[in-house]
């Protein structure tokens, strides 16, 4: 007999003007809560005056130590849910006897480079007014200059990848045994991607259920996220926002049928347009994007690629290019473009379906964020059409189908440019690896 308690948030009516994402508010403040002062200053300062259906809800449970299984997409307003109930809760409780290096109070995991650093620069911003010491862990970035910031200081907060994280506990780097808040964020993706294998791993080096408070947050409740729920957490209550609808109606969608052969010429055609001002195209493969990207630079089109082959200092140049507008257009796979949290994107393009429902959710939330408009253009074809009916039924939707205006299916001028994202050495000539798409899919391993 289960025994975990259900909070359900109804939409609200009210239109959000100031809160982080582009989803409704409700009419609880921030301030109706006991938060301190400094961090009160900092959601003032945000602009975090109301708080969001799964902000409102989780926290009446959170701030009172209760834990929590939250169901949420991304860009509900989550982070800020979880992040507020850590940094209220260890400044109201400081400790008075004396810390060690490595020995955190509260830990964030989450499944890919880009979330995790996209939960710190927020953990960063909420606590800006406090002395909290915030360390991020990820592979990709220099081992040392993340050894060092763990050895600076104390550290209070640590957001983390599984692999880095484990790789920091196995050289007795980095000592778990003091954690008193847990967050598992994106429960659902470290399921798809094969990380709960180390993820286990982690929560053994944590105190027992009993003495630590444990969030976990996924886009979906499956048997499989609801039996580590309990497993991890302790009488977890569920907080579900309850949405008919998976996709926000800021978002125009629109699915334009095409051969394969037609797909560039019609991408080319939409970035060239005036429309096009800020675009991200989504593949299902990492050879599907760069080959795109590089496609698109030879056509003097300023384009970033955003993939699993890519260094995360060069994803980092990447996206802060893409921010400033120094790119227009930006190429990702799903596990690099996950967690992206960009203003300001007026299209998300699908060029190739994704093979996930769930995927077509995440990706297209890229647009229509902190109460702007966006549009979400699919390219369905011969090869993949036929996962139209999976998405339709995820959304709770139709999804509208047409053929593109012939303007938009001209032939691109040639190419102008020489190649810039080239495949890496020996690529080229392993057959057996083109034929498998070199799938941008994590698979439980540790990443340097």
């Amino acid at each position: 007999m289960e025994d975990t308690q259900t909070a359900v948030a109804a939409p609200a009516a009210e239109e959000a003007t100031s809160a982080p994402s582009a989803v409704l508010c409700t009419n609880v403040r921030f301030h109706d809560f006991d938060l301190p002062g400094e961090l009160l200053r900092a959601t003032d300062e945000l602009g975090f005056e109301f708080c969001t259906p799964i902000q409102a809800q989780s926290l009446r449970i959170t701030l009172h130590g209760h834990d929590i299984t939250g169901k949420a997409q991304t860009g509900t307003g989550k982070t800020a849910a979880f992040l507020t109930t850590i940094i209220s809760d260890l400044l109201k409780h400081p400790l008075s006897e004396e810390r060690y290096l490595g020995e955190p109070r509260a830990l964030i995991i989450a499944p890919t480079r880009e979330l995790v650093l996209q939960i710190a620069k927020d953990a960063e911003a909420l606590a800006k007014y406090s002395t909290l010491n915030i360390v991020t862990l990820v592979g990709g970035i220099d081992y040392q200059k993340q050894l060092q910031a763990v050895e600076r200081n104390v550290v209070d907060i640590v957001v983390a990848t599984p692999g880095r994280l484990l790789d920091f506990i196995s050289n007795r780097q980095l000592w778990l045994g003091l954690v008193e808040l847990l967050v598992i964020d994106e429960a659902d993706r470290m399921l798809d991607m094969g990380f709960i294998p180390q993820v286990r791993q982690i929560i053994a080096q944590t105190p027992r259920k009993e003495c630590r408070q444990t969030m976990l947050f996924s886009a979906t409740f499956t048997d499989d996220i609801l039996t580590l729920a309990e497993r991890w957490a302790l009488d977890p209550i569920r907080v579900e926002v309850a949405s008919p609808r998976q996709t926000t109606d800021n978002v125009r969608q629109l699915v334009y049928l095409v051969t394969t052969d037609q797909k560039y010429g019609l991408l080319y055609n939409l970035i060239q347009s005036d429309e096009g001002e800020r675009v991200i195209v989504f593949t299902n493969r990492r050879d599907q994007a760069r080959r795109l990207a590089d496609h698109l630079w030879r056509n003097d089109i300023s384009v970033g690629l955003l993939s699993g082959e890519i260094s995360q200092p060069r994803r980092l140049k990447t996206l802060e290019e893409f921010r400033g507008v120094a790119i227009q257009v930006l190429v990702a796979t799903d596990v690099a473009g996950r967690g992206l949290h960009i203003d300001d994107i007026t299209h998300v393009v699908n060029f190739t379906l994704p093979e996930e429902p769930e995927d077509y959710v995440h990706r297209i939330g890229r647009t229509g964020r902190a109460g702007a408009t966006g549009t979400s253009i699919s390219f369905a074809c011969e090869d993949d059409s036929f996962l139209l009916p999976g998405i339709e039924a995820k959304i709770g939707m139709k999804l509208p189908c047409e053929y593109p205006p012939a303007a938009l299916l001209a032939e691109p001028p040639a190419f102008t440019r020489a190649s810039k994202f080239k495949a890496e050495d020996g690529e080229g000539n392993d057959k057996r690896k083109n034929r498998r798409g070199g799938r941008d899919r994590d698979r439980g391993g540790r990443r340097r």
